[in-house]
């Protein structure tokens, strides 16, 4: 995406802008309307099963954005080797329409990391995401759980 009104060829974001075009001009402001909850969960009290079992833990996060309502277009999974710590973890990955679920493991340390993004540009599905949330951590167990949410998506167009 470039900025409108750079208005000459060659003009590269950040390089080369001549004095009178220092300062992008953005006709519109638009809203793509993101939603982005984070969580990190520490002091796990799951079974260990669901921080090293890639196999399982997709698994239980497309039954998770399912009940949440939300489609799942596609998954991945990754193992991480043994350590002098103990077993690796895993990341499991949900590409959703509406945007994605990304869970991290961490066995040794009984710790997990959640991320859930949607795009609320056709349809407001915060309220989903939100759910798909709250599964995930319960599903954790975690003594502790810092929570974040970040609204995204507006850009100069």
């Amino acid at each position: 995406m470039g900025w409108v009104g750079w208005g000459e060829p060659g003009i590269l974001p950040g390089r080369n802008r001549p004095a009178h075009l220092a300062k992008p001009k953005c006709s519109t402001v638009a809203a793509m309307q993101g939603l982005h909850l984070t969580a990190d969960l520490s002091h796990c009290q799951c079974d260990a099963v669901w921080l090293t079992d890639a196999t399982r833990l997709l698994e239980f996060c497309v039954e998770a954005v399912q009940a949440a309502g939300l489609r799942a277009v596609g998954q991945l999974t990754h193992t991480f080797p043994v350590t002098a710590q103990g077993p690796g973890g895993v990341t499991a990955t949900v590409l959703l329409a509406e945007s994605h679920l990304c869970v991290h493991t961490w066995p040794e340390r009984a710790a997990v990391t959640v991320d859930v993004y949607v795009c609320n540009f056709g349809a407001d599905h915060s309220a989903r995401a939100a759910q798909l949330m709250e599964a995930m951590v319960a599903q954790f167990a975690p003594r502790q759980a810092d929570r974040q949410a970040l609204q995204r998506g507006r850009v100069a167009v």
